[in-house]
């Protein structure tokens, strides 16, 4: 997903600009502004039209069809464009336009544009969707008024032809009530599309914070408003912000963002582990204990208060642990032990947290399987170097699936009597094929053919298939001399039933 896109706060420039360049300079000004006070990175938006071409001649000048009215009294030329652009750029914004023709499209190229917008009103426009993509920009398309058949086409073309693409969820009614935002829409998509980023594109009133935080919580990686500067003789229309409602949004932006925290993982506080360490129960002796005493269940009893780096009655029990006194312990007493580090307990954490990359990518393997979990060097460096190889179908042809945990990688290797396809399903995998680096993501296949040497890593973690030629145990050649001259079985642990 692009870094390109999260977190950024476009503000589209109401009615564009009002025809006016000192007004639309107004406006990049006042949007730096914002930005630099909540230390947002922003973007502002504008609209481009060959209007030559975009209205047909006979309807040009005519006063009684809508918008044609406010497109041509707004009309700006390239070299007024182009001053918008330049300050966007100077007050150290992201300059974002969108294109409603194909001129349009190369005036984005010719201004230097840093993004190129699709109105949702353009989002089946497949003239103009094919003129944006051969433009090589980054794209954002809007969905307002689109079903969820035509967002996945849109999805399907735009993903498949630019390098980084976000779609913003967005309903175009203006200004749109609360019961019509549909953001569980919005979840939907960011679970159909993973790897796109999904933003929000509001037309709320402006004085409506909630649907923002909203937003934010749903998951929504980048954010876009209507905006303007009211003058004396310029009244906003009640779906644009103004410099100080805009304010007050990318303030309710930011609380919802601190509330849902950083990415998706959970810091637990020293303040929170007291808290409840205060609520368990620690493990005390129930009978004197000798140093070097293996520590049964009849010999300890639960009880609070617990201490701080006293033994738990959870830790006591999970895993079948075991522990050994360190010292001569008396009735009453409490235990500060840590169980005894064996393989046993050892191999239940790797495939617990093989589970849970599995539960995360939403994959069902079902239980006709059995796991191997390869340790190359040993269970105690298996985070570092391995994986888990699921064996799902072994005949003729062969389907396994393997998960390497974050930050793991597996050795160089060959095979000789069979080929295999890896299938990225998800995270992230570097592949080094006879000494080729290989970047894959997730839906990439890569064929290993016979006698080429390999090895992977990943940095997040990832969970790939291997369909291959039948697989024999003794198929495996490994360049280092000290994997090689294992036996398979020990640098494997089999299990049947995870």
């Amino acid at each position: 997903m692009s870094n390109r896109f999260n977190d950024l706060h476009i503000f589209e420039m109401a009615n564009n600009h009002q025809g006016s360049v000192d007004h639309g300079l107004k406006i990049i000004d006042a949007a730096a502004r914002l930005a630099r006070k909540h230390k947002a990175r922003a973007a502002v938006k504008l609209q481009f039209r060959a209007l030559d071409t975009f209205i047909h001649p006979d309807f040009k000048g005519r006063e009684d069809i809508k918008h044609i009215p406010r497109f041509e009294s707004t009309e700006l030329d390239m070299s007024q464009f182009r001053q918008f652009v330049d300050a966007t750029r100077e007050a150290g914004l992201v300059s974002v336009a969108t294109p409603f023709d194909e001129p349009s499209v190369q005036t984005c190229q010719s201004l230097g544009v840093d993004i190129v917008k699709i109105a949702s009103c353009s989002a089946t426009d497949w003239p103009l969707l094919q003129a944006v993509v051969e433009s090589g920009k980054p794209v954002i398309a809007s969905t307002g008024g689109l079903s969820i058949y035509e967002i996945d086409n849109l999805v399907t073309f735009l993903s498949k032809r630019v390098e980084e693409l976000a779609i913003m969820h967005c309903v175009s009614l203006y200004p749109t009530p609360n019961e019509q935002h549909a953001m569980n829409f919005m979840e939907k998509m960011i679970k159909r599309y993973p790897y796109v980023t999904i933003g929000y594109s509001g037309h709320e009133a402006p004085d409506n914070l909630d649907v923002v935080g909203v937003a934010v919580a749903k998951g929504a990686r980048l954010l876009e408003r209507h905006f303007g500067v009211p003058t004396d003789d310029i009244t906003l229309n009640k779906y644009s912000m103004s410099p100080d409602e805009a304010d007050r949004w990318l303030e309710a932006a930011n609380k919802a963002r601190a509330i849902c925290g950083v990415g998706d993982d959970k810091h637990v506080s020293q303040e929170e582990h007291e808290s409840l360490l205060q609520l368990q129960r620690g493990v005390f002796a129930s009978k004197a204990i000798a140093k070097g005493e293996e520590i049964s269940r009849d010999d300890v009893f639960f009880a609070m208060p617990c201490q701080d780096g006293q033994l738990t009655s959870g830790q006591f029990g999970q895993y079948r642990a075991r522990y050994v006194a360190s010292r001569d312990y008396g009735e009453k007493e409490a235990l500060f032990e840590k169980a005894q580090d064996d393989q046993l307990r050892q191999l239940r954490g790797i495939l617990h947290d093989g589970k849970g990359l599995l539960y995360e990518a939403g994959i069902v393997l079902g239980d006709d399987i059995s796991v191997e979990v390869s340790h190359h060097y040993g269970l105690e460096r298996f985070r570092e170097t391995g994986c888990i190889l699921i064996n799902s179908i072994n005949r003729e042809y062969c389907n396994k699936f393997l998960i390497l945990l974050p930050g793991q990688k597996h050795p160089h290797h060959k095979h000789k009597k069979k080929e295999e396809t890896f299938h990225l399903l998800w995270g992230d995998l570097e592949v080094d094929l006879e000494g080729n680096l290989i970047r894959m993501k997730p839906g990439d296949k890569l064929l290993v053919e016979g006698d080429q040497m390999h090895a992977f890593r990943t940095r997040g973690g990832c969970i790939f298939a291997e369909i291959s030629t039948r697989a024999y145990r003794d198929d495996s050649f490994y360049a280092d001399p000290a994997i090689a001259a294992m036996d398979p079985l020990e640098r494997k642990t089999i299990v049947e039933n995870w």
